[in-house]
């Protein structure tokens, strides 16, 4: 592993480079990972593998249909590659657990006796294991615990696999039963398509993924949005320059100049008003939201925001109610301003 500096603190990261593919189809040749759950996340960690000529087989509950067939449409043949969660359980020497967290508590008594000495137990987030307290999964002292945390959603994943450019991946080693987590671990990382991998702690990743996921990667960049547009509105300007102004312009051309090369960079090659005000009123949205930030980081060191989730996830009507809160924002003025917005750009043009 190589050592890398990071403003002045040194990390462990794995490229490609020093853990190439055919490596890893090496240390996994004889290993079966059992991707349970279809979702974002199963789904293109397990079409990543399978394309990089791993042996996997996949764990859906056939009665959640949509997905099933989904699996089915993708390539997965019942009774050969597509299982019950159970039977994959059972058929995997890596067990790759990625069903939601509410369902990981749910399920974990039926698959914790599927993990017989010597395999692995394998997370993409650190949740069910750091606050086991509360989700009851506990694994068994013979078996490998590890983790693979991809820095975006599933669809990003594969994504970026077929583009050839990967994503970013936590990777972290909690339990070494076998003495060959760690060679697991990177071969899997490798595997599903990281760009590259970095070092962190079941506890670290979990802590910085929930905040962040509240915090400035979703939460409080809706919020900030909302601010913004709803002013902008209330002072009279119309809903496509309030949309454009808030959210247009940033996600079709400002992040992509972040992302390309840092948010210096992104100033230096905007207008010199522009530099100014932002230079400015940057340490007043800071110095308005740390208090926040420092909040949030307490509820999700606390397991507040694990209870909360835990909880709400595992009631009856959690579908319905997800979905009355999504349509309250889908339906809102700012991101109906959005779609038409949206329809309006170069490439939905019919020609």
């Amino acid at each position: 592993m190589a050592k890398m500096n990071f403003a002045g603190v040194e990390e462990e990261v794995i490229t490609r480079e020093e853990f190439p593919l055919e490596k890893a189809q090496e240390v996994l040749k004889d290993e079966v990972v059992a991707v349970l759950g279809y979702g974002v996340q199963g789904m293109a960690q397990s079409l990543n593998m399978r394309d990089n000529g791993i042996k996997v087989v996949v764990g859906q509950n056939p009665e959640g249909k949509r997905t099933w067939d989904k699996a089915v449409k993708d390539g997965w043949v019942p009774g050969e590659t597509l299982f019950s969660l159970e039977e994959a359980a059972n058929r995997g020497t890596i067990i790759q657990y990625l069903i939601s967290d509410a369902g990981q508590k749910l399920r974990w008594p039926k698959i914790k006796a599927c993990l017989s000495k010597g395999k692995a137990l394998y997370f993409s987030h650190g949740f069910s294991i750091v606050y086991r307290d509360q989700t009851g999964v506990i694994p068994p002292a013979d078996v490998d615990v590890i983790m693979v945390a991809p820095k975006g959603s599933g669809t990003s994943v594969r994504a970026n696999f077929l583009s050839g450019s990967g994503i970013n991946s936590s990777f972290a080693v909690e339990q070494d039963y076998t003495g060959h987590a760690l060679e697991r671990t990177l071969a899997l990382g490798i595997a599903i398509g990281s760009g590259y991998l970095f070092a962190t702690t079941f506890k670290n990743e979990v802590y910085s993924d929930l905040t962040g996921e509240r915090g400035v990667l979703m939460g409080a960049l809706a919020g900030i949005m909302e601010a913004q547009y709803n002013t902008l509105r209330e002072n009279g300007h119309t809903p496509s320059e309030a949309f454009n102004e808030t959210v247009e312009e940033l996600t079709q051309s400002l992040i992509r100049l972040v992302g390309q090369n840092g948010m210096d960079w992104m100033y230096g090659n905007c207008s010199t008003t522009a530099q100014r005000g932002a230079l400015d009123w940057r340490h007043e949205f800071r110095k308005a939201t740390l208090p926040v930030f420092k909040k949030l980081y307490q509820s999700v060191r606390s397991g507040e925001e694990t209870r909360i989730v835990l909880e709400a996830n595992s009631a009856p009507d959690y579908k319905d109610k997800l979905e009355a809160e999504l349509r309250e924002m889908r339906e809102s003025e700012m991101w109906k301003a959005g779609t038409m917005v949206r329809s309006l750009r170069p490439e939905n043009w019919n020609h």
